[in-house]
């Protein structure tokens, strides 16, 4: 029997949720608290929840040491992790930048936002989190990489620029000056990993010989040495981390503070960044809160980086708006077992190259739909511009790359693609045309398009072209050489012809049998 999607929004609260507008359910839970606190002879105010929210840039969801990396050094979030909530099929809405960043601080799918492209700017019509929680009395601040807004915003009390090369040194200082009488909530946003690469004292340096090779790109000194330099910054941005905790601790307020360390998109090599498989799409998503999460654990709940909204929402005990998508994610640090949502939904639009991808990860499955298949499905780090790009496609004009090692030069794309997660980790394997996953396969397209038509998507008629000339293999030679144009506007994007930035359905979310 296929699953059924349930449309609409589904609150998984308790009965005195702050949120809960119904006078007749207010009453009893109000009654109670008195109740319990006569009981104790003894008053009581709870503490409002604050919230650390570190964001590194273009790192995987494999590449720290909780999550299984035998090679790189990420003490501090495995810390974390071990005495907190490890989420491992936690997904970005998209593994862009800017659109990513812009999703996450909304709790909006990218083509909801207005900002669905590279280097759009967010908006000033859609509403951002953090505003709200500024409103009820926290203080905010932005530091690090920003790549959403200007050098101010309503949502923040402070933004900065972080400092150092990966943008995080003045970390520590926000936490040492802030207002002593407000909550907090914190965005700390790194430019670790994101090329190009710059080495420091604050992270080990690693040696070639130590470095995993992904089975699609090629085993050369010089997809090592990339390698490498990306072990260096995944390790600065643990480190920094590490800092902030222990501020935290040395404040006494460790406990009752939200951590949650994330990426917004995945590694910048082929295959991953931009692209809708785990390697891309797929994020960490570590999770502290000792008042909450009273044993550590791991969960395998799939969430949604526009899950992060609702969640701090419901925390702050803020009122969420209609505008948010997301699903609070309270259920589930309560109890791993816990479900909030039973489908996660990505896309991958213009990122310098042009794009229209759809996923869906529901299951152990994740479904795939190209609606540009007549081209080579490329980002910039798939091509020949960095080391690693380069050494693929050297090896596969003179023909040794092997089968899994090939996907990116498919020029036409597969238009659909199915892969089983759990038998399948790096979706090497397509079923779309195996019968014995026909069924699955039609249930995964009603997915995307009932998705489709609730949230406004839609396929650009005119949509924004390359920013560079994709490179091409003709005679074992590669030409050219990815040429850049001038930077281009941005022409018509996903959504706009709904006008999807005023729909605010958050799309399939349950399923039932």
């Amino acid at each position: 029997m296929l699953l059924q999607p349930i449309y609409g929004r589904k609150r998984l609260l308790e009965d005195c949720h702050p949120n809960e507008n119904l006078t007749m359910r207010k009453k009893p839970c109000i009654l109670t608290i008195l109740a319990a606190l006569v009981g104790l002879g003894t008053t009581f105010a709870a503490k409002p929840t604050n919230i650390v929210f570190f964001i590194a840039d273009d790192i995987s969801q494999e590449d720290f040491g909780c999550y299984g990396h035998t090679t790189i050094k990420t003490p501090h979030t495995d810390a974390l992790a071990a005495s907190g909530m490890r989420f491992d099929n936690a997904y970005l809405t998209t593994s862009s930048c800017s659109p990513s960043r812009c999703s996450i601080i909304t709790g909006r799918y990218p083509h909801n936002t207005g900002a669905p492209e590279l280097h759009v700017k967010l908006p000033d019509t859609q509403v951002r989190f953090p505003e709200l929680l500024r409103k009820a009395g926290y203080y905010t601040v932005l530091s690090g990489k920003n790549h959403m807004f200007g050098k101010q915003d309503r949502a923040f009390d402070k933004i900065t620029g972080g400092g150092g090369p990966g943008g995080e040194k003045d970390w520590v200082e926000h936490v040492q000056n802030r207002p002593k009488d407000k909550p907090f909530f914190f965005w700390f946003a790194s430019s670790d990993a994101h090329r190009g690469w710059k080495l420091s004292e604050d992270a080990p340096i690693y040696r070639n010989d130590a470095v995993v090779i992904p089975p699609y790109l090629v085993d050369t000194q010089k997809t090592r040495e990339d390698l490498a330099s990306y072990y260096h910054e995944v390790s600065r941005f643990d480190h920094f981390i590490g800092q902030v905790t222990a501020e935290l601790k040395s404040q006494s307020v460790l406990d009752n503070t939200m951590i949650v360390i994330a990426a917004d998109n995945g590694r910048p090599f082929p295959r991953c960044k931009s692209r809708l498989y785990d390697s891309g799409i797929k994020t960490p998503w570590v999770v502290h809160y000792p008042a909450m999460i009273k044993t550590p654990s791991v969960t395998r709940s799939l969430v949604s980086v526009i899950d992060l909204s609702a969640t701090c929402l419901e925390l702050a005990g803020t009122d969420r708006p209609d505008c948010i998508q997301g699903q609070s994610f309270v259920p589930i640090l309560k109890n791993p077992k816990s479900r909030v949502r039973d489908l996660v939904f990505s896309e991958h639009n213009w990122h310098v190259y042009k794009n229209h991808e759809r996923m869906v990860r529901f299951g152990d499955f994740l479904y795939i739909r190209n609606n540009f298949p007549d081209q080579a499905n490329l980002c910039y780090e798939s091509d020949n511009h960095y080391p690693a790009g380069a050494e693929l496609w050297k090896a596969h004009a003179a023909g040794k790359t092997m089968l899994e090692q090939q996907q990116v030069f498919a020029n036409p794309c597969p238009g659909e693609e199915l892969y089983r997660v759990s038998k399948d980790p790096h979706q090497l394997t397509n079923l779309a045309d195996d019968a014995e996953y026909v069924q699955t396969l039609e249930q995964a397209r009603q997915m995307i398009k009932n998705w489709t038509v609730q949230t406004g998507d839609t396929i650009p008629k005119n949509p924004t072209p390359h920013r560079h000339t994709p490179p091409k293999i003709e005679d074992g030679m590669i030409t050219p050489k990815g040429s850049t144009k001038a930077r281009n506007p941005h022409a018509e994007m996903p959504g706009a012809a709904r006008k999807a930035t005023k729909i605010n359905h958050p799309g399939p979310v349950r399923l039932q049998k």
